[in-house]
């Protein structure tokens, strides 16, 4: 089979030059006001719901060659996650640096992807109704904030 008249493969970056690279994404699941109360008070049975998803999202930058096939895996230098609290939702922002032929949005993405996805797993037991299911929770709005490539420190 020829894998590239299928569309599977990844971009031909080789003569491309190193650059510095950085991009940051954004998202948010919007929650019930008792579970963003219960995340930021730490009354959240599976734990610190904003620690684990930070190191969820860290992770998860890490490996997104290995999840996304046309995704080079790259150098990374800098990998921040931060979150807001809002009445009925958490924000996750994910920056990510490299020294590379490609940029990092990718892998940005999937940090947020990730922080966002383990903060529902860890709140699903407030989220759910009297069904079992989540008419409230909803991962919103997952975009590229910046890209810049060649930005200096």
């Amino acid at each position: 089979m020829n894998w590239k008249d299928k569309g599977l493969e990844m971009v031909d970056i080789s003569g491309k030059e190193v650059s510095r690279r950085r991009a940051v994404a954004k998202g948010w699941i919007r929650l019930r006001r008792e579970t963003v109360e219960a995340i930021k008070n730490g009354r959240v049975a599976k734990g610190d719901v904003l620690t684990v998803a930070r190191v969820s999202a860290i992770l998860a930058v890490k490996k997104t060659p290995e999840l996304i096939p046309g995704c080079h895996p790259i150098p990374l230098t800098h990998i921040a996650v931060e979150f807001q609290t809002e009445d009925d939702r958490v924000s996750v922002v994910c920056s990510v640096a490299s020294e590379s032929k490609t940029g990092v949005e990718m892998e940005a993405l999937t940090g947020v992807a990730a922080a966002l996805l383990t903060i529902w797993d860890m709140v699903k037991e407030i989220e759910k109704d009297e069904k079992g299911q989540y008419p409230f929770t909803a991962i919103e709005s997952i975009v590229v904030e910046e890209k810049v490539k060649g930005w200096t420190i």
